[in-house]
């Protein structure tokens, strides 16, 4: 029964902050500083996806994604949502390639929703990163995103998802340390502390 009670208790809890880092998040959209920031990093992103590192011919190394996460970690999961779905359609409107699906940009919000939720308002730790990563990369890249190709290309799920799933294995840690360090390096320059009034 006190087991029972403790989760109880632990599922309110987790609720609560859940709730709460919403909230907050949506009254960033107040704050002219963090629109004007949150506009920045949307360019930047937009840039920066047009960009890869081809490791080989399976593996290639986008750095998108730092500017998606720094933006939940500073602003939360609404803004974060927000600037991913955008981010999408921004990069699909510079240079479009085929017929635009609105699938991704779906994932772009939830990866966007899920760094806000794990990262904002908490300390920077490789550990916190390394969660937030490790879910954008199976509930997104793994399970949504290879949904999307098959409904793309009319491939089987199965088919393609052990080479998926390979990948991300491998660009996993590359991704936590990239974020992880590209992060400290900006608390270190106070970057975080001129547009959020504190330090990362």
């Amino acid at each position: 029964m006190s087991s029972f009670t403790g989760y109880c208790k632990g599922g309110i809890f987790f609720m609560s902050n859940l709730t709460k880092s919403f909230r907050d998040s949506f009254h960033e959209l107040k704050d002219v500083k963090a629109l004007a920031t949150t506009a920045m990093l949307l360019a930047i992103a937009v840039v920066l996806g047009f960009y890869t590192l081809q490791v080989t011919d399976f593996i290639k190394i986008g750095f998108a994604f730092i500017a998606d996460e720094m933006t939940g970690m500073m602003f939360g999961p609404v803004v974060g949502g927000l600037m991913g779905a955008a981010a999408d359609i921004v990069k699909y409107l510079v240079r479009p390639t085929g017929a635009f699906f609105p699938g991704f940009t779906i994932s772009g919000a939830l990866s966007g929703v899920i760094y806000g939720v794990i990262l904002y308002k908490k300390p920077l730790s490789i550990k916190r990163s390394a969660l937030a990563n490790g879910l954008v990369m199976i509930f997104v890249n793994i399970c949504l995103n290879t949904y999307w190709l098959t409904l793309l290309y009319g491939q089987a799920f199965m088919a393609i998802l052990p080479a998926r799933v390979i990948k991300q294995i491998v660009l996993f840690p590359i991704y936590v340390a990239l974020f992880y360090g590209v992060s400290k390096i900006m608390g270190k320059a106070h970057l975080f502390t001129m547009v959020k009034g504190e330090r990362a």
